[in-house]
């Protein structure tokens, strides 16, 4: 059976979930690199030559990489790939377990950043959000200071502000 081309292969990878370019890429060039080498294999075996050029391999690395970028353009190009809807997407997953500091850093991971509305809405939703995670976690506000730090701790390793984790563990309102 033949193997996939490049641009059935990035296809498939979106159609499981949005991507950034960044990682679109870094998986496609591995990709490319595989088939490559792949054909390079079977070449060097039907010539029976086993002597691996370093040249050739360079020269693959560039052709690989400039047909990714390529097919990354043509992507977006054609509205296959978005940033907004990865943005989005990765909000939209992240919501309900993480706080704002963690999606924002995974989020620039990525290179790239949430838009002004969104950023907003997080914003004024993070004391909820937190709450709820508190909420399946522990259930009761902290005895002992022991306790507490321990929900402090989690909830501060879920990328929630110190203020939000402050309200939400000595159990008052929000402003």
């Amino acid at each position: 059976m033949k193997p996939l081309s490049l641009k059935a292969r990035a296809i498939a990878l979106l159609a499981q979930r949005e991507h950034s370019r960044s990682e679109l890429q870094r998986k496609l060039l591995r990709i490319a690199r595989q088939q490559d080498e792949k054909a390079h294999q079977a070449r060097r075996e039907a010539e029976g030559d086993v002597l691996e050029f370093e040249s050739d391999a360079e020269s693959g690395e560039v052709s690989a990489a400039s047909e990714v970028d390529a097919l990354l353009d043509w992507l977006q190009a054609n509205r296959y790939l978005s940033e907004a809807r990865f943005v989005e997407s990765r909000i939209n997953a992240r919501a309900q377990r993480y706080g704002n500091l963690r999606i924002r850093q995974e989020l620039s991971q990525h290179g790239l950043a949430a838009d002004a509305a969104s950023q907003q809405a997080l914003k004024d939703s993070e004391f909820e959000r937190a709450r709820q995670v508190w909420q399946r976690k522990f259930g009761e506000i902290a005895a002992d200071p022991a306790a507490r730090a321990k929900q402090m701790r989690f909830l501060a390793g879920r990328g929630f502000s110190p203020e939000v984790i402050r309200k939400v563990v000595q159990g008052t309102e929000a402003d």
